[in-house]
């Protein structure tokens, strides 16, 4: 991944409303929740490692693959169209000198494990979130996606997520599953957390709190729910809680994906 500072949502006055469900751990109560990118200890995951690796062969984990650029950055991401992969923005964005990076230097590995990979494609272009401002990163976390149009049209139906709009209830069961920082080279995934109530940033856009493990690395991962046998999407993992199996994703609600590109 991009290297950042952690912000704390502590320090923005509009982001304490992400709220964390009561029953949280005072320490979370307290709103420190952490955007994803460099610490000296890994946020996001407990004590108790819930992570796992799954195989990157079967649903819905084919649909995912590790986005890197050629300064070093790596994140997660995952196709939603032939030619059309979702990320998180701060992965693409650059610290010195301050600039998102160009398109050609960001790769996409669909189902990379342990240096294999399904396919291979470049970034042509990307969207950046409406409003995302890596300067002000916690007010501006409901903008934090990225839409990469790739070179090459690597995205068959079967490798394809849709995007589940409808916020969920609290309590629903979904997964997570990304490229770890500690476990880089496989994807690593939570399969038993559920979401919690439906938040804003400071400009009043949709996140989704959840209690899936999951940390740098994983930004970008679709938070994925189960809905009659079918897999969907319902944001992209941008944030993690300190030390606790807990993260923050932009709903898909706040998503506009730009037109299909030309085959």
């Amino acid at each position: 991944m991009s290297q950042r500072l952690y912000i704390s949502v502590a320090d923005v006055h509009q982001v304490a409303r992400l709220r964390i469900p009561a029953q949280a751990p005072p320490m979370l109560t307290a709103a420190r929740l952490l955007v994803l990118c460099a610490a000296t200890v890994l946020p996001g995951v407990g004590a108790d490692d819930s992570r796992a690796p799954v195989n990157p062969s079967q649903p819905p984990w084919r649909a995912i693959g590790r986005v890197q650029t050629e300064l070093g950055g790596r994140c997660t991401g995952f196709l939603v169209g032939p030619r059309t992969v979702l990320t998180a923005a701060h992965c693409l964005y650059r610290r010195g000198p301050a600039a998102f990076v160009q398109p050609g230097s960001v790769h996409f590995l669909l189902g990379y494990d342990r240096g294999h990979y399904a396919a291979h494609a470049r970034a042509a272009a990307f969207t950046v979130g409406p409003g995302y401002d890596p300067k002000h990163e916690a007010e501006t976390m409901g903008a934090d996606w990225a839409a990469l149009t790739l070179d090459a049209a690597i995205g068959r139906p079967d490798r394809i997520l849709p995007l589940a709009i409808a916020l969920p209830a609290p309590g629903t069961a979904v997964q997570l599953g990304g490229y770890s920082q500690d476990r880089a080279e496989l994807i690593d995934a939570d399969l038993r957390c559920v979401t919690g109530p439906p938040r804003t940033d400071a400009g009043r856009r949709l996140l989704i709190a959840h209690t899936c493990s999951g940390t740098r690395g994983t930004s970008g991962a679709p938070l994925l729910v189960s809905r009659d046998g079918d897999w969907a999407a319902l944001g992209v993992q941008v944030a993690a809680a300190p030390g606790r199996p807990m993260g923050v994703a932009v709903a898909a609600a706040e998503i506009r994906l730009p037109p299909a590109p030309d085959r």
